[in-house]
């Protein structure tokens, strides 16, 4: 059983940065598809970014795209998301994700993944 855990989250002005951090257990956490997905209140869970087991495919929501970039470093079992120029509208609990494989092309979908963290929380104030 995979268990994943983010932290990082926490309140910031708008234009600010904040990174978050998912720490994975287990032994295979080189051969997951990673993804961060975001629900604000009120509304469904979205995808964010989806970043491949070896890094080498990442794919980003629109809204995020040339703000936020996902890496992940699988010696340490952990994925960040550096979000910079935030906006209000991405306040939201911030969820990581893990895939046995990569999603191919519903790699925005969340049937997609197979492991949930708790979330951490993210506010951005205008």
């Amino acid at each position: 059983q995979v268990q994943l855990v983010e932290s990082g989250g926490g309140l910031v002005q708008a234009g600010g940065s904040l990174r978050l951090s998912c720490a994975a257990s287990g032994r295979t956490f080189s051969s997951y598809a990673m993804g961060w997905f975001r629900q604000a209140p009120g509304k469904e869970r979205e995808f964010v970014v989806v970043i491949s087991s070896s890094g080498s495919r990442i794919y980003y929501a629109d809204s995020v795209k040339g703000r936020f970039t996902i890496s992940r470093d699988n010696a340490k079992n952990t994925v960040y998301l550096q979000m910079n120029s935030l906006k209000p509208e991405d306040t939201g609990v911030y969820y990581c994700a893990g895939a046995n494989f990569f999603p191919g092309g519903i790699y925005y979908r969340l049937s997609a993944y197979n492991y949930w963290g708790q979330g951490t929380q993210v506010t951005v104030s205008s």
